[in-house]
């Protein structure tokens, strides 16, 4: 029963809420929780690198002027083999910017 009214509560209060609004509380519970995210990177059209278990994606700022930068970056598992899975070589987790000018896919990782 006290499930049941907790879920209507949280039901009654998104509802309530605008899409903006509805989109900040998702993306905080998925920061929260984390994703299974995949980030691939493109060059000429061809898939060059792929990046595994990687959660979110964050803009770059300045540390001066605050202003935001022309890339993002995260941490993942390089995934050498383009496989989506972790290989025994593929252990280390690996910090890595993507630029505005490139061709990058942030997608959920289909083989879970």
């Amino acid at each position: 029963m006290k499930k049941l009214l907790f879920f209507t509560a949280v039901l009654f209060i998104i509802t309530g809420c605008t899409q903006e609004q509805q989109n900040k509380i998702g993306r905080s519970i998925q920061n929260y929780t984390g994703v299974n995210g995949v980030v691939d990177i493109y060059s000429g059209g061809k898939l060059v690198m792929r990046f595994l278990k990687v959660d979110k994606l964050t803009t770059a700022h300045g540390t001066d002027d605050n202003q935001p930068r022309p890339y993002r970056y995260a941490y993942g598992y390089l995934d050498k083999n383009f496989n989506y899975k972790i290989d025994p070589d593929e252990k280390k987790k690996l910090y890595f910017e993507v630029t505005n000018y490139e061709t990058y896919v942030f997608y959920e990782n289909p083989v879970q």
